[in-house]
Order: structure tokens, then sequence, then C-alpha cells
């Protein structure tokens, strides 16, 4: 007796099997790379049936989540708990984004993490980081952890990590940025970013000047407010820093990531496990050496000592001005050539004029990605600023960073800044191991 085989379906399409296919399949699953709501990513978290037995720290902000989000895996990893921590975007790997205890996913368990989530999925559309952040907690949730930390990737009232309830929310530094999105004041892109905020829970804000609308919605809610050079601050010591809130006082070493800046993302993240002390208790010790190891990629990152190479994803005003801080705090010998590249939807004249001062050259490249800016357009915002120093064209980073290197003398320092696929760039370039 012959078994007639059952005829395969021609529009069905395999599934993926690696995690290269399956980030190739994710980013085609739906048309816009963001849709606010959070109802579909809800509904499909719901038939996952995550639910955290952890606590969590959600962190928003425009500038600084990312080295918070460092500091707290760092501290807690130092002070043996198991933690998870889901940042973005990645600089050369998407594993980048889902750590445990500082070691990235690896392709097995992202493919069975993403598997997870689409076979829940159904009908219901996500985006690539709707996905993502499924993917993550679903991985989270089977790993036995003491906490995660979760970075907001954009705004924060309708990012897809909002769905998961906070012990305790940390907005950072605010600024313009994404404003098609989120606002074109602070007062509306703080409101967004306050969105992470829960009643009688702590809200942590280290922005030294918070928009109204983030007070407003934190005393509207019932949060349980906390602000810098209020509640908590941090102060500059002969060696190191002091934290200081009420009577409690703790002392630092000289932070890990470079930039005074950086005082005021730590003042948030200390506030932050002083409030969760009780139940993750973290000795000095083991706070003092998660902050003195603390390290992330592309923030004012040394890459290459001959020649100098620094590279800082800064990629709005704010984060600018605090390149241009460090880079006059940290002066070399010769001069400062710049590989810059930005996307066309950020503030490029607002960069310009943030850093210009202490650039002596520029290297100026298209960026390829959909919303690359092209180096002619970059070019016309250098002119538009009164840049009055050299500036050179290329097609692409490589080629653009290669040309500095050739050009850079011994006391010279190269910095390259502007998006994150600049620095990735750069790093794949000089061909480091992050």
């Amino acid at each position: 007796m012959t078994v007639a085989k059952p005829k395969a379906n021609p529009k069905a399409k395999p599934k993926p099997s690696s995690a290269a296919q399956w980030l190739a399949y994710i980013e085609s699953l739906h048309p816009k790379s963001i849709a606010m709501g959070l109802d579909r990513v809800q509904v499909v978290a719901d038939k996952l049936a995550l639910k955290p037995n952890f606590p969590i720290i959600t962190v928003a902000g425009t500038n600084g989540k990312g080295s918070v989000c460092a500091m707290l895996n760092h501290v807690y990893t130092s002070a043996g708990y198991r933690v998870g921590c889901y940042t973005s975007p990645h600089l050369i790997r998407y594993n980048e984004r889902v750590c445990v205890n500082l070691k990235a996913i690896s392709d097995d368990d992202l493919c069975a993490a993403f598997a997870a989530v689409e076979a829940a999925r159904g009908n219901v559309a996500l985006t690539y980081f709707e996905m993502g952040t499924l993917a993550a907690m679903w991985h989270f949730c089977r790993q036995q952890l003491d906490i995660v930390i979760l970075e907001v990737g954009l705004g924060g009232r309708l990012d897809a990590v909002n769905i998961f309830e906070p012990s305790c929310a940390i907005v950072t530094a605010i600024d313009l940025d994404h404003m098609e999105y989120l606002g074109d004041t602070r007062e509306k892109i703080g409101l967004e970013k306050a969105g992470i905020f829960r009643a009688k829970t702590l809200a942590i804000c280290g922005d030294e000047n918070p928009p109204q609308s983030l007070l407003d919605y934190a005393e509207n809610i019932g949060a349980d407010l906390a602000l810098i050079n209020r509640d908590f601050s941090i102060n500059k010591l002969a060696k190191g820093w002091q934290y200081v809130a009420g009577n409690s006082q703790i002392d630092l070493p000289d932070l890990g990531l470079t930039g005074d800046f950086q005082a005021n993302n730590a003042a948030s993240a200390l506030q932050a496990i002083a409030h969760l002390q009780d139940s993750l208790p973290a000795s000095p010790a083991s706070i003092n050496q998660g902050f003195t190891q603390v390290n992330l990629a592309g923030r004012f990152q040394k890459i290459s000592a001959n020649p100098h190479i620094i590279v800082d994803v800064a990629h709005n005003p704010q984060a600018a001005k605090s390149l241009a801080h460090n880079l006059q705090n940290m002066p070399c010998k010769g001069r400062t050539l710049a590989v810059f590249a930005m996307l066309n939807d950020k503030d490029v004249n607002g960069v310009v004029s943030a850093v210009k001062s202490q650039i002596d050259a520029w290297y100026v490249a298209d960026i390829d990605a959909i919303r690359g800016a092209k180096a002619l357009d970059l070019q016309l915002a250098l002119n538009g600023q009164a840049v009055k120093k050299p500036v050179h064209l290329f097609a692409n980073v490589t080629t653009a960073l290669a040309a500095a290197c050739i050009e850079a003398n011994k006391n010279d320092r190269i910095v390259v800044f502007g998006s994150f696929y600049t620095v990735a760039d750069a790093i794949a370039d000089i061909n480091i191991k992050l």
C-alpha cells in the first residue's frame, strides 16, 4: 500500500534556523520601525505567560540610560547576584542586548526565545523592538534571576518594556531627540519618559532641571519621586566621589566610565541600589568594585593607542556637549581629528555647534543605512555653523577613518562620533574584541 505524502504548501516559508535568519525575519515582520502603543505587545506577553518573579529596574532618558544600566549591572553582578540586563541598540552583535551576568545571550538561546515569541504572537504584528523585548523577558524568566534591568528603547510611556511593572524607575538626563515621536519640547519629552513611573513606587530623576511635566505626572499618580540635588546628590572629592542621601553617605572611587557627567548617572544608580538594599543588599566593596570595573562600549571609549582613537556614540546636542567637555578636559599635544557621520533625522546643527570648538579637522562620511545622512549634507551643516577647519568627504566611515589614521601623527588623536552606526563601523575596522 502506498501512502501519498502531503503536498507542501508552496506559500509556507521555512522557519528561521539561525540568529541571523531570525533577525532578518523580525525586521520584515512589521512595516513600521516604530509603532507606538502597548496593546499588541501586551497580548503576546499574556500568551507567553510572562510573569517575572524578580525585581525590575526600568531606566529611561535621552542620555545616560545605558550608563546607568551598566552601573547597576556591574554592581549587582559584583555582589554575587544573577542579573539580567536588556539594552539597546547594540554595536556589533544583537546578542549584546540580552545579557545575564555580563555575558551576552548565545545564538541558540536567542533563537529559542524568538521562536517562542513567534509561536505565541499568531497574527499579532510586532515591531523589531517589541519582538526583541518579549524574547529577552522570555529568556530572563527561565534563568532564575535575582534582578533584571530594562532599558527603554524610545520614550517610556508607550515603550514595550513598560508592560512590565518596575520595583524602581529611573529617568536620566532629558534632551531633544526622537522629536517626531515624543514631541518637540523638553516638557513633552519629559512627560513621555515619566510614563515609566508607578504609584507608590520609587521614581528617580537624575536630570538637574527636570521638566515640570515630569514633576506633575509623578505627583498626580502618587509616585515616590526622588530628585537629584534635592533628595540625593553626588559630590567630587579630592579622590573619587561621595553620594549623599539624607544621613546616608557612600564613598566611591573614580568611576570606570569617563566624564564628570557620569556622576549624576552614578548617583541615580546608587539611589536605586539604596532603595533595594533590604531585599538585595550590596556591600560597600561590591559597590566600589562595580563602579570601578563598569565599562560601556562606545562611550568615550579608547579603542586604539597608536593611533590614538576614541569613539563616542554622541548623536544629540546634550551628548555632544558632554563629548566636547571630555575632549577639553583631556587635551592632547597635537590635533583632534573628527571622523563624523550621523543619521538624517538627528539635530546635526546642534551636535556640530556643541563640539566644533574641539575639532581641528573633519573627516565626514556617509552612513550606509536608510536614515543615513550624506556627507555632503553634513558638510552644509558644518558650513552653516561657520566651521573654518578643513573638511574632507568620504563615502563611508571605513575610508574616512583610514584617511584620518594616515593623517594623524603621534601627538594627534582621532575622535569618531555621531551615531551608533558610526562607532560600530570604527570598532569593526579596528577589529577590537568587545
